[in-house]
């Protein structure tokens, strides 16, 4: 949550961020701040991030804004929870000319926790803390590809022991990059200095479908079948990726017919090899099995899904459950075993603005996150009912009307595009916005 201050308002939910009035003649306690909920942020007004509410956050910046990323599993192991961390993302920009683009490889590294509040001491403790401070900065290092065109969206796959990334290109192509070599040189500077000065220029995709009729958003890997792949367009168009022997791909040029708008997201299953889920300006939410043909593959279809645009889906991993955010704000959960009736199990309006992202917790099957173009990201779970005796909501009744599953709200980005959770460090998440990139880890996750 946000607060401001002048007056305090908390509730289960924390509070992220605080706003901090810039006259301090009436200070008072700082209040909790939502958009959309109460008195707008006042003049002199500016929200002021509470750390107690963050176990870890780093910022950081790559130059061009990135509109898309992906989290690249690494071999550091699962369940990573001891500081500092380490990880690596891989992010494509949307630049102001088409030449200035890039791929690239970010290693993120020396990423402590959040400091306790800083008690009076002694000199020698200052300079112990200076010392600290020192060793406890985060480091950053790029590894860059150039790319003709802005980068729609990336996502990461493992083919056995080959890292590589689909890209969608702005210029209405589909690509397929290597990524072993830029994870190589991240890690060494001598190394990476050698790569961009000689090597990075000559790199190239190593395959890439331009048979799209225009540019698209909607890409994902599946899960089960290693190199098989899905892309949709702005044409409504789907189109399957089969790999074939010798690392190539065959894309099937019928595409599955069925939505009458952009294709937005698509969702492999996480349980069945042929199923897909996908979503759409139409606002229907559809799924399909690549066992049929093409033309007869949609098999269930929710037609207003939401009101508007259907942006992002997310299929649970552990669950069989849909999550859904639209243009219309709304978080929608569907019950795949229900999903023929046209009615989500559950719907949250938290947000005020179109969503841009939404993505289940790896491990906990009753969380999820979501982030919206109204700058802020939710964290949400489902196992959640508010406890009566708590005074904190009698309080402040302007919190009463919050969702009991909303667990945390954090703000402080700017036109937010996507997020992840980090699939091998519990809680973490990434997120990228115009204002860059996010890593933090909450105290309600």
């Amino acid at each position: 949550m946000a607060a401001r201050k002048g007056r305090r308002r908390t509730c289960e939910t924390g509070e992220p961020m605080e706003a901090e009035s810039g006259d301090t003649s009436s200070e008072g306690p700082a209040q909790v701040y939502l958009p959309g909920r109460g008195p707008p942020l006042r003049e002199g007004e500016e929200l002021v991030m509470d750390e107690e509410a963050y176990v870890l956050y780093h910022r950081a910046q790559t130059g061009a804004p990135c509109l898309s990323f992906d989290i690249v599993r690494d071999h550091l192991g699962d369940n990573r929870t001891e500081l500092p961390l380490t990880l690596y993302l891989c992010a494509g920009t949307q630049a102001e000319s088409a030449q200035s683009n890039r791929l690239m490889i970010l290693r993120m590294h020396n990423l402590h926790g959040t400091k306790p509040p800083p008690s009076e001491g002694s000199d020698e403790e200052e300079e112990e803390d200076e010392e600290d401070e020192e060793e406890r900065k985060p480091q950053l290092e790029l590894a860059m590809l150039p790319h003709y065109g802005g980068i729609n969206r990336v996502r990461v796959s493992w083919l056995g022991e080959e890292p590589v990334a689909g890209v969608w290109s702005e210029k209405g192509q589909v690509e397929v990059f290597a990524l072993r070599r830029l994870l190589q040189v991240v890690e060494d500077p001598q190394a990476l200095a050698a790569f961009l000065r000689d090597e990075q220029a000559q790199m190239k995709p190593i395959f890439s479908f331009a048979g799209h009729m225009g540019e698209g958003f909607a890409l994902d890997w599946s899960p089960r079948v290693p190199g098989r792949l899905l892309t949709g367009d702005c044409q409504k168009n789907i189109h399957l990726w089969t790999p074939t022997d010798g690392g190539s791909w065959h894309v099937d040029q019928r595409p599955f017919v069925g939505h009458t708008r952009s294709v937005e997201d698509l969702q492999w299953s996480p349980t069945e090899n042929t199923v897909f889920a996908s979503c759409s300006a139409d606002a229907s939410i559809r799924i399909w099995d690549i066992r049929a043909a093409p033309s007869k593959a949609c098999m269930l279809t929710t037609a207003t899904a939401h009101d508007g645009d259907v942006n992002v889906i997310s299929w649970s991993r552990r669950e069989p459950f849909l999550l859904s955010g639209g243009d219309d704000g709304a978080l929608k959960i569907w019950d795949l075993r229900q999903f023929k009736s046209g009615s989500p199990v559950a719907t949250f309006k938290q947000h005020v603005a179109p969503v841009t992202s939404v993505e289940w917790h790896p491990q906990d099957s009753g969380v999820f996150a979501a982030s919206g173009a109204d700058h802020q990201i939710t964290q949400w779970d489902l196992a959640v009912e508010r406890d009566p005796e708590v005074g904190d909501v009698e309080a402040d009744p302007g919190l009463a009307d919050l969702p009991q599953q909303l667990l945390f709200v954090h703000q402080g980005e700017t036109e937010l595009k996507e997020l992840h959770w980090h699939p091998q460090c519990p809680g973490l998440l990434v997120s990228t916005a115009l204002s860059g990139f996010t890593v933090f880890r909450t105290i309600s996750v």
